[in-house]
């Protein structure tokens, strides 16, 4: 049973999470864009932090046979962006995401709330 573009990005939410995640926001972009359905923007304290979040989704989604259109930054480990055509994940080292600012660009994009699992605290 294929998931549903919500399911998924809370899938990806949840494993970033798992994975210590910062700050993680995951916004309903579908109303202003054409490219995606939401975005997941979130941050690591480090550039190892960073790729650690990125590489444990795309794990977790390629058990689930979900493999991604495009990854980019990921050797670099200051701004990782995994493109899963619907869901759109941007992993930042945390000054690099303070100098993009993507919530203000994407500001009018409601943010959405799940129930998180016992492991799962948004700092």
């Amino acid at each position: 049973m294929e998931m549903s573009s919500k399911e998924k990005a809370i899938l990806c939410a949840s494993e970033a999470l798992r994975f210590m995640a910062l700050n993680l926001v995951l916004l309903d972009v579908s109303r202003f864009s054409s490219f995606a359905d939401y975005f997941i923007i979130c941050s690591g304290k480090s550039g190892r932090q960073v790729q650690g979040i990125a590489d444990n989704i795309e794990s977790e989604l390629k058990t689930r046979g979900i493999k991604p259109i495009g990854t980019e930054g990921k050797r670099e480990g200051h701004w990782v962006l995994m493109d899963y055509g619907d869901v759109i994940i941007h992993v930042f080292y945390e000054p690099v995401r303070c100098f993009y600012d993507l919530e203000s660009l994407w500001s009018e994009a409601p943010r959405v709330e799940w129930e998180q699992g016992p492991n799962e605290n948004m700092p």
